[in-house]
């Protein structure tokens, strides 16, 4: 992850509709609260660009001392529908009007809402059911828990393995980390849970064969003992998305063996890519759905959606989370949904990504010997920042190009992928043509202060 300077430096003024940048940076005055952070937390929390929020409206993120930035984060991929969007606000200010704060899993009338609207945009309404969590990593458990226990029953023991995929991010508890295909963040196990397998990722960059059979001859088990298998709809190292064949021939794969196939949605989904779902773009129907992020675009929640027979493996009481379905956040759902839906923020995803992503693609062939690649879908995208003629990770250099946008009053977080390399933009679905053309030319006026 990125150390960025708590020193602040004099940075050009910036003065637009969308932006303004009239302090140095970070701002001095916040210094001592990033140093109390510093004492507080651990240094695990730190990492990103040194701004202190402190109002975040639609696609705008300001300080208190009169900054703003254009945001190219949704925070995490979680504002899909705009940062603090007033129908979101309202139903949640409703609820703690009422008041209704915490349930249990005792039922409200607001779960049997969202629970048939999420039913009702999945692969099969009819016979889909939701189980509503609070993380993703909550989310990607349970769906390995239940891949797993739908294996045991059905066929046995031996049916125990699962597979997912080199460069994966599934969450930070220990059965998403086993699933996650990072071993960076597995050496605190030691040992380890070894019915959990990751073959290469067909990305077609940091792995060139995307071909399906280097999936079969990866496995070193026979298909008859795997139990599940999950995937990313796009990696969120890159973002890296599968070939249409490969995730076909993928499907097919596990139907022919009675393999459950997960899609993990967590921050794919609620229109991101230009599709509700990302997995739409194959052309394939999982057999579980993991989803989380953009499902509020504001309050903790997730979910898992999937095939009635495998969600009701277990008895009453047997899975739930303490917070399963809160009030304040599944009305946040409800409203986030409706506004994805009613705004068609999916169809406008589509429609700017379409443009947008293009000059993104032209910006990183300006210097393809230090920008390795780009992918693109919808309004999420990524660009590779590598040393010099080669694939290795650049991370210095993609961190300064990150640091630059900051200065200039673009917001991202932090460079991601396998080594810290990807410049990640993934604005709010809401954001106006004219910011994303604007926010646009900053990024590329940042690259070439940095590269050029």
């Amino acid at each position: 992850m990125a150390e960025y300077s708590l020193t602040p430096v004099k940075v050009p003024r910036v003065k637009t509709k969308f932006r303004t940048i009239k302090t140095a940076l970070p701002v001095p005055q916040s210094v001592p609260v990033f140093a109390e952070l510093r004492r507080s937390e651990p240094r695990s929390m730190s990492g990103q660009p040194p701004i202190l929020w402190h109002k975040a409206d639609d696609f705008i993120v300001s300080d208190k001392w009169g900054n703003r930035w254009i945001d190219w984060s949704s925070g995490v991929l979680i504002t899909n529908a705009g940062h603090g969007n007033k129908q979101i606000t309202a139903a949640i200010r409703k609820l703690v009007d009422r008041p209704l704060l915490a349930t249990y899993v005792f039922p409200h009338e607001d779960r049997a809402t969202f629970t048939r609207m999420l039913r009702e945009i999945s692969p099969d309404p009819k016979s889909y059911q939701v189980f509503l969590l609070s993380t993703g990593s909550e989310a990607t458990e349970n769906c390995i828990k239940l891949s797993k226990t739908y294996a045991l029953q059905k066929h046995g023991p031996h049916k125990k393995y699962f597979v997912s995929f080199k460069n994966g991010f599934h969450g930070r508890t220990m059965g998403a980390q086993l699933a996650g295909g990072n071993e960076k963040l597995k050496t605190w196990m030691v040992d380890r849970d070894r019915t959990f397998i990751q073959v290469p990722f067909p990305d077609g960059y940091k792995n060139k064969d995307t071909s399906f059979d280097l999936f079969l001859n990866s496995l070193g088990v026979a298909p008859t003992d795997i139990a599940g298998v999950m995937v990313e709809s796009y990696q969120g190292c890159g973002p890296d998305f599968l070939p249409v064949d490969y995730a076909q021939k993928l499907e097919k794969f596990c139907r022919q063996h009675d393999i459950i196939l997960t899609m993990d949605e967590v921050q794919a989904g609620f229109g991101r890519t230009g599709k509700m779902f990302c997995f739409e773009h194959y052309g394939i129907k999982p057999d579980l759905i993991a989803c989380g992020k953009g499902i509020t675009s504001s309050l903790p929640l997730s979910a898992v959606i999937g095939r009635a027979d495998i969600m009701g493996l277990y008895a009453p009481g047997s899975m739930t989370s303490t917070h399963s379905a809160s009030p304040l956040a599944t009305a946040a759902g409800i409203a986030n949904l409706r506004v994805i839906q009613s705004k068609q923020l999916v169809q406008r995803a589509a429609k700017l990504g379409a443009w947008f992503n293009p000059e993104l693609e032209r910006i990183q062939r300006k210097y393809p010997l230090q920008l390795g690649c780009f992918w693109g879908k919808g309004l999420v995208a990524g660009i590779q920042v590598v040393k010099p003629g080669t694939r290795e990770p650049d991370s210095e250099t993609a961190t300064k190009i990150n640091v630059a946008c900051f200065h200039k009053g673009l917001l991202m977080f932090a460079p991601v992928g396998v080594g810290g390399e990807c410049l990640k933009i993934a604005p709010p679905l809401t954001i106006s043509t004219a910011a994303l053309r604007e926010s646009l030319t900053v990024f590329e006026q940042a690259i070439d202060e940095v590269l050029g």
